[in-house]
């Protein structure tokens, strides 16, 4: 008689993860509202003895009204769990800049707090000789505030100018409403003034994703995203494991079109996912298949075989054919099924 071993079960997005970190904006929340099963997978995420830490790009407020938010919509999450682009940006700020210096600051309440608690005086005009600028967004940042630091800004740093340092580039930023500009218009916009350019704490840029690990003590950590450009770039230039959710602002045409340095390692439909079974890709020659989903390579032509059950296996079985290829996704005639975008988004 001979005995089968069962074969063994897929891991998940979870196996193996000792802090989860998760962007905020497109995939814990848009808005004031909670992503669907966003907050249920996160508790119970944590529930299994995982630690979870939150990375927010967004200036706008303080890391105590952020995990006030977060408590609204059911989370159990303290100030310190939240780790933010402007205390990213003070991290860079103490290595150029030592306090107590006098910091022109562009941005709302959660970045004035951040450069206080650094040990920094404040303030809103050029004409007091600020050492540095720093700059994240707020919803009533206006042209004021935008030339105050082109003034300041105008000499270039090599040439004795004052360093000048921006939260967070993001073009965009998820609203209840729809998809609203982000501080990279804003910072675009002194660029185009002065002619210079910011350095970066916020994603994709690596300190606020050391930060964060520092933060957790974090040995396995996984981070969760809805951006390939901020997100996924960021958690790879960073050395860490990344999960990209469908809840946000990318979507599959992206992900089919992402560069390998922002592709991540799971693709989910939503954050039920992070603790199912991931099926395994399965190439066999032209062929690519995940789960019940199969594409087919043929020449120019990108072709689904099989859609499957599970629209979110078409996208990772489209994905991996295109990102293992080499080529370009203009290289190829997609079948308009991997687009057709059945997932939940902002």
């Amino acid at each position: 008689m001979i005995l089968r071993r069962r074969p063994e079960p897929a891991p998940a997005p979870l196996d193996g993860v000792d802090v989860v970190l998760a962007d905020l904006d497109g995939v814990v929340y848009a808005g004031p509202g909670a992503i669907p099963h966003a907050v249920e997978s996160l508790n119970a995420a944590a529930n299994d003895g995982r630690r979870l830490g939150f990375i927010t790009n967004n200036a706008s407020r303080t890391d105590a009204s952020v995990a006030e938010h977060l408590t609204s919509l059911g989370l159990s999450v303290r100030a310190d769990n939240v780790v933010t682009s402007p205390q990213a940006a003070m991290r860079l700020l103490r290595q150029i800049v030592p306090p107590p210096a006098t910091i022109l600051v562009v941005g709302g309440e959660g970045l004035v707090v951040e450069v206080q608690k650094a040990g920094y005086t404040v303030t809103r005009s050029a004409e007091d000789a600020p050492a540095a600028v720093v700059q994240g967004f707020a919803p009533e940042v206006g042209w004021l505030q935008l030339a105050e630091a082109a003034y300041a800004l105008q000499l270039p740093e090599e040439e004795g100018g004052i360093p000048w340092i921006a939260t967070n580039t993001d073009w965009t930023i998820p609203q209840a409403r729809g998809v609203a500009p982000g501080n990279g218009t804003l910072v675009s916009a002194v660029h185009t003034a002065v002619g210079r350019l910011a350095t970066v704490a916020g994603k994709p840029e690596t300190p606020i994703f050391t930060e964060a690990v520092a933060r957790f003590g974090a040995a396995s950590p996984l981070f969760l995203g809805d951006r390939l450009d901020t997100d996924i770039q960021g958690a790879s230039r960073a050395g860490l494991r990344s999960a990209l959710v469908l809840t946000g602002i990318d979507r599959p045409k992206h992900v089919l079109a992402a560069p390998p340095d922002s592709r991540p390692d799971f693709l989910l439909s939503d954050l039920r996912e992070l603790s199912e079974p991931y099926p395994a890709t399965v190439v066999s020659g032209a062929r690519t298949s995940v789960g019940r989903a199969t594409i087919e390579i043929d020449g120019p032509d990108l072709r689904v075989v099989s859609a499957g059950e599970r629209p979110i296996d078409l996208v990772r079985a489209a994905a991996a054919a295109i990102w293992s290829s080499g080529r370009a996704i203009f290289g190829f005639r997609i079948d308009e099924r991997v687009y057709a975008d059945p997932f939940w988004r902002v």
